[in-house]
């Protein structure tokens, strides 16, 4: 950064007889007037400096062939890059507000579709009031809105709510799978997490098609960096042959897991039209993410089940996913039947609990469609 320019000259005139018998205090009082002036104008000129660098930097600023800004370009995109500023000390004041004691949050992601009365988000809140030692972890929940009338919503049911809204893009609506709303809605959730985690918060994210029955924390592997839930699991935790479902992930904030989610979102554009979880099984095994280190597991489903394979187990159960289900409709009844049968299961008593099994799917079709 080139040095600011020295000051202008002062223009002075012959001390009087007065100005002589003031003496050297005089003159150090306007020294200190000087100074204090100078700091003033260094203190507002210094971060207008700072924002149009970093406009620049971005690409933000458009200059002309003469070398002057464009000032109303140049305003718009400081005022972005404010707007982005004040984003992120929110997202920051959000997570610490939830944050366990190893800073670690609960996260899932809500659009209007789902967050109607007697929607998805119903369902997955009376879970947690339902599960054992689960009602508590609502204190440590994020629900991170994708549109305004979600987060209205939020507001309404839960204490710890975050607005991520995307300029041009609706994600208000249900989107089915593999369109092109789906995909970007996807891909957003990425480039968040990441974030999520270069802010130094570990998180388990959950989607909110998932009923939680117990705390899942004791049951995560203490050596691994990034765990995630299965459709399909192999019996091996180490096994990357295993049917990652990206729906439920344990991942710890590190080095390792920060630069693991930047390749992850890159990776999208050499495999287009794919969502993050096809992605995820194509750079699974990448020399890059070996050369990184990143320690990765995959969770058994008799913990972390769902309708593609249900856990058998309900006295060990945590979670249970509606996934290989299509259709809103379809997702909510048999959500709402998981926790029928949960209730059943936690009534009866300890002697006759191994009789009760799980009667979904009842709406939903066992076609790997939809996670």
């Amino acid at each position: 950064m080139a040095a600011p320019p020295p000051p202008l000259p002062v223009a002075t005139r012959a001390a009087t007889p007065e100005h002589q018998q003031a003496g050297a205090g005089g003159g150090v009082d306007a020294r200190r007037r000087a100074a204090r002036a100078l700091l003033f104008l260094a203190s507002v000129a210094l971060p207008c400096l700072v924002l149009y660098r970093a406009a620049v930097s971005r690409g933000a600023v458009l200059v002309r062939p003469g070398g002057a800004a464009v000032p109303w370009r140049m305003g718009v995109d400081l005022a972005r890059f404010v707007q982005k500023k004040s984003e992120d000390a929110r997202l920051e004041r959000v997570l610490r507000a939830a944050a366990m004691a190893n800073d670690t949050v609960i996260l899932t992601t809500l659009n209007s579709a789902w967050s109607e009365p007697g929607s998805v988000l119903d369902v997955f809140l009376e879970s947690f009031r339902t599960g054992e030692s689960t009602r508590e972890l609502l204190d440590h929940l994020v629900i991170v809105s994708l549109d305004t009338t979600a987060h209205a919503r939020c507001r309404q049911v839960h204490r710890h709510c975050f607005a991520l809204l995307t300029d041009g893009v609706d994600f208000s609506g249900h989107k089915n799978f593999m369109s092109d709303g789906y995909l970007k809605m996807m891909w957003r959730r990425i480039d968040f997490l990441g974030q999520v985690l270069e802010k130094g918060f570990s998180f388990i994210f959950t989607d909110t098609d998932i009923v939680w029955f117990r705390n899942p924390l004791p049951h995560f592997y203490p050596d691994g960096d990034f765990q995630i839930a299965c459709d399909h699991f192999t019996g091996d935790p180490n096994d990357l042959s295993n049917a990652p479902n990206g729906g439920f992930a344990y991942v710890r904030s590190n080095t390792e897991t920060i630069e693991f989610y930047r390749f992850w979102y890159e990776a999208r554009e050499k495999h287009p039209g794919l969502h993050d979880q096809d992605v995820l099984n194509s750079i699974k095994r990448d020399s890059y993410v070996a050369e990184l280190g990143v320690k990765i597991k995959f969770l058994s489903t008799e913990l972390f089940g769902g309708l593609c394979e249900p856990s058998r187990n309900m006295s060990r159960v945590c979670t249970m996913h509606a996934n290989c289900c299509v259709g809103l409709g379809r997702k909510i009844s048999d959500l709402n039947a998981m926790l029928q049968d949960w209730r059943r299961f936690m009534a009866l008593p300890r002697e006759e609990k191994h009789s009760v099994s799980w009667t979904v799917p009842r709406n939903c079709s066992l076609q790997k469609l939809e996670r």
